[in-house]
């Protein structure tokens, strides 16, 4: 897969805004200076235009017509002009004029034209001169038309030197915020780079994530620390417990392969009786259902674990009725250790479940209680509703679990007496598979026990409030 660059890739965009708002702010300047400077060409034209009306003077003739004084020699010789009377008649023009009648036809104020390929801005005046105004009723008016023009290169010279201006200014200022923003992008980014070279190096064998103290100090990557912090901590424990599980289970796969191998070794180093490979046989098949009955827990185990979802099942079921099925199907167990059994489970509890989890969950920890018990000790079985919650406690008076052994008592194949593992036939994983019951359906369990004095272990699920009706 390709890969690009973050910061270039801000850069440039940051870029591409910044030159499309420097093309922008150029056309406007642009515009802007276009319109400023024939504003101030067509005032200068117009007064150009004004001083032209003023040669304009009484003939001194019979026919009281008006003339140009002569002082339009004084015209810049690149300027051209035409005056004409009211009578059509031309009082006087450039050298240079080339327009026809239809420059005096055209009513327009201000118009261009083309004289030698030159472009010009022409403007038409009309004024009135008063011939003999001493005489009696004021004098008599003429009125005249002049068309004056300038040349346009000038202006349009000034206002592209503007532009070449304005777009040179636009470049340099574009390449050094350019560099800037490099510089300071790249800075900006560090934390974010620095905290994707500490990801980079976490692998299985390495789970050491330790980003610098500035990168928790960024805002918008804080959470994101947290985030990996956490999600790499689940990871490395599951991995960790993983890793456990499959050496244990295979420990405690070996040793009854081992055991079974090691009978039938016995039987075949000399001639039994038939009542003797009996025996051996019986022997290896109580390691055989051992051994079944540790592969049904993994496999049970490993499905609870594989509901990465945690979907509550939707089944109800009464945990008092479940609670009363496993007493019954134990008490026979519980009388042959010579151990009493007491149940308080007075009212219906309905909470979501599989029936046979429920089952295998309390069985679980009623058998321990049976089993940890002294011949003449009770166990107590009781369930209580309380806060929306159905609360099942089982308390036995047995030889209790030591301080340091109680925090790992959930663990899979964790036994505090290992000695006991075979005596009793316990696998190591009926805790662990009673707390991932109870964490599947919502819940919580909690383990207390005191050395000498017993313990108890309690666990909680959610009721479904109005069923079982």
């Amino acid at each position: 897969m390709k890969t690009f660059s973050l910061t270039r890739r801000l850069i440039a965009v940051v870029l591409l805004v910044q030159v499309a708002t420097t093309v922008v702010l150029i056309a406007g300047a642009g515009v802007y200076d276009t319109i400023s400077q024939f504003r101030a060409f067509d005032v200068m034209l117009r007064g150009r235009a004004d001083s032209m009306l003023g040669a304009v003077q009484d003939a001194e003739d019979a026919q009281d017509n008006v003339m140009l004084d002569g002082t339009q020699t004084m015209v810049p010789g690149r300027d051209i002009y035409s005056v004409r009377d009211e009578f059509g008649k031309i009082l006087g023009h450039s050298e240079n004029w080339t327009d026809s009648e239809a420059a005096f036809a055209d009513g327009r104020e201000f118009r261009s034209i083309h004289v030698d390929d030159r472009e010009f801005r022409l403007i038409r005046v009309s004024g009135l001169r008063m011939v003999d105004p001493g005489d009696k009723g004021g004098g008599i008016p003429r009125h005249v038309v002049i068309l004056y023009g300038l040349r346009t290169h000038p202006v349009w010279e000034r206002i592209g030197n503007a532009m070449l201006f304005y777009s040179v200014l636009g470049v340099a200022l574009l390449a050094i915020s350019g560099y800037l923003m490099l510089r300071l992008m790249r800075r900006g980014l560090r934390p974010l780079r620095e905290l994707a070279l500490q990801a980079s190096k976490v692998s299985v064998d390495a789970w050491r994530f330790e980003p610098p103290e500035h990168v928790l100090e960024v805002e918008e990557l804080s959470p994101l620390v947290v985030a990996l912090r956490t999600a790499l901590g689940g990871l490395e424990r599951s991995f960790e417990q993983q890793r456990q599980f499959v050496g244990d289970a295979a420990h405690e796969l070996k040793t009854s392969v081992a055991v079974i191998k090691s009978s039938l070794q016995v039987m075949t180093l000399r001639e039994r009786s038939a009542s003797e490979y009996l025996a051996g046989i019986e022997r290896a098949e109580v390691d055989c259902e051992r051994m079944e009955q540790l592969v049904a827990s993994m496999l049970f185990l490993a499905g609870l674990e594989a509901n990465t979802e945690h979907e509550v099942p939707s089944m109800e079921v009464d945990l008092r009725d479940v609670v009363l099925e496993v007493v019954e199907l134990l008490r026979t167990a519980a009388e042959l250790s010579e151990v009493g059994v007491i149940v308080s489970a007075d009212s219906a509890a309905w909470v979501a479940g599989e029936r046979e989890q429920l089952r295998i969950l309390c069985s679980n920890l009623l058998q321990n209680a049976i089993q940890h018990s002294a011949p003449g000790e009770e166990v107590k079985v009781s369930l209580s509703l309380l806060d929306g919650r159905a609360h099942v406690r089982i308390e036995d008076e047995g030889e209790g679990i030591p301080p340091e052994a109680l925090p790992h008592v959930f663990e899979r194949f964790y036994r505090a007496d290992r000695s006991r593992s075979r005596r009793t036939g316990g696998t190591g994983l009926g805790l662990a598979i009673a707390k991932a019951i109870v964490e599947s359906g919502r819940g919580e369990i909690t383990i207390e026990s005191r050395v000498d004095e017993g313990t108890c272990v309690e666990f909680s699920l959610p009721r479904l409030v109005g069923s079982g009706a």
